[in-house]
């Protein structure tokens, strides 16, 4: 038997962890199967890549469970998009690289597939699924969920968006120091999260936690007001500048400083339809998605903000690379191990679907039919936690965008 692993897509707390903990459950419940790893997700499928897991890999196994990052690489391909993967050098002129991904899956005798990564990933192999079924080959797919935006529908929860919440607001707690260097600052802290505020305001709630563990000193700099934060702008919440404005401004006259944690998504649809209105061409990657590098939110927000807040020094930071990047913090490892052997036990057993916490079996983790897979759920606003948090920063909820 041969089973196969590819990572794609960004990467996220969760890839490495979730590769040890598949081979630590295939050696129990296969132990002679033969494990490989396709380099740089479809990238490498397509041009034939792939790493053999010898058997010291699999003896120490637990060792990626400490890691962040791959170790069999990611790369951001999409299998339908052919005028990319032509463009890229992944498949010739004239050639459809589902069949050319498909045609390398039986070259390489492979028996079961694990796709680890967003929707984008999964869709995929949905999709790389059915057009094997097609043309009458057996072969099993079963994804596991990683996306740090938490933004999968069915899923409550996808793997690693825990952990980079959580050092998003690690980075923060020394960012928030920079407060100190300037009268009247403004700090914006951008945070991953295209279409989806979750990340945004989970980073938010766990620094406030943070705070809360603290000891301040008032009567000098040292005074809690300073490192609180006063704003968390999601993309699902209309944001009213004008009103904003005049909260914030207020905010920096009294504390000498304003803390916004800010979702890269948030305002996006503004940001792009000034960008086109002077002329420029928005940058889109393989997915049609906007290159959010390319129009900058965070210093997009910056200058709207510094001169209607008489800020003496801007200074917009982004945790993104830097939490997205880390091993898995407790909760999100223990649910990678119960994703993982559930992951595997499906797999032996001839079903293929995506192992998640499905929120329409009350989160219970189960194997999801890849058909009821979609990108792009949006936080709910509405949450209890996050308007709670709103409240303790002082600022209005905003109108929720359908």
């Amino acid at each position: 038997m041969k089973i196969t692993f590819l990572t794609a897509g960004g990467i996220a707390p969760c890839l490495s962890a979730a590769i040890g903990a598949l081979i630590q459950k295939y050696n129990e419940l296969a132990p002679r199967a033969e494990l490989i790893g396709y380099l740089n997700g479809y990238q490498g499928l397509l041009l034939g890549n792939s790493i053999t897991f010898a058997q010291h890999v699999k003896d120490q196994a637990e060792i990626l469970l400490k890691y962040g990052g791959s170790p069999i690489g990611n790369s951001r391909v999409k299998l339908t998009n052919i005028k990319d993967c032509v463009k890229r050098g992944l498949v010739r002129e004239g050639e459809n690289p589902l069949q050319v991904a498909a045609n390398q899956l039986i070259k390489d005798g492979v028996d079961i597939l694990h796709t680890i990564g967003g929707d984008d990933t999964n869709i995929m192999a949905a999709e790389l699924a059915k057009y094997l079924a097609d043309n009458d080959y057996d072969l099993t797919v079963v994804g596991l969920p990683k996306t740090v935006d938490n933004d999968v529908y069915p899923l409550t929860q996808t793997l690693g968006a825990w952990t980079a919440a959580e050092q998003g607001a690690l980075f923060f707690n020394n960012v928030a120091n920079e407060n100190t260097t300037s009268t009247r600052q403004l700090i914006i802290h951008e945070v991953m999260g295209r279409n989806c505020g979750w990340l945004a305001a989970a980073t938010a709630r766990d620094y406030r936690a943070i705070l809360d563990t603290k000891l301040f000193l008032p009567g000098i700099l040292v005074d809690r007001t300073r490192w609180d934060i006063d704003a968390v702008y999601v993309p699902e919440m209309e944001i009213d500048i004008a009103t904003e404005v005049i909260r914030l401004r207020q905010r920096m006259d009294k504390k000498d400083g304003v803390n916004i944690f800010l979702s890269e998504g948030a305002g996006i649809d503004s940001i792009v339809k000034e960008l086109e209105s002077q002329g420029e061409t928005v940058a889109l990657d393989a997915f049609g998605h906007v290159k959010l590098d390319f129009i900058n939110p965070g210093k997009w927000f910056a200058k709207q903000y510094a001169d209607m807040l008489g800020a003496d020094k801007t200074l917009v930071q982004k945790s993104g690379y830097f939490a997205r990047s880390a091993a898995p913090n407790t909760p999100d490892l223990e649910l990678i191990k119960r994703s993982a052997t559930l992951a595997a036990k499906a797999a032996l057993d001839g079903t293929s679907g995506l192992a998640g916490l499905d929120m329409e079996k009350d989160g219970e983790l189960s194997l999801i039919d890849f058909q009821r897979i979609v990108g792009g759920k949006p936080f709910d606003i509405e949450t209890d936690w996050f308007v709670e948090l709103l409240n303790q920063i002082g600022q209005p909820k905003g109108k929720k965008l359908s």
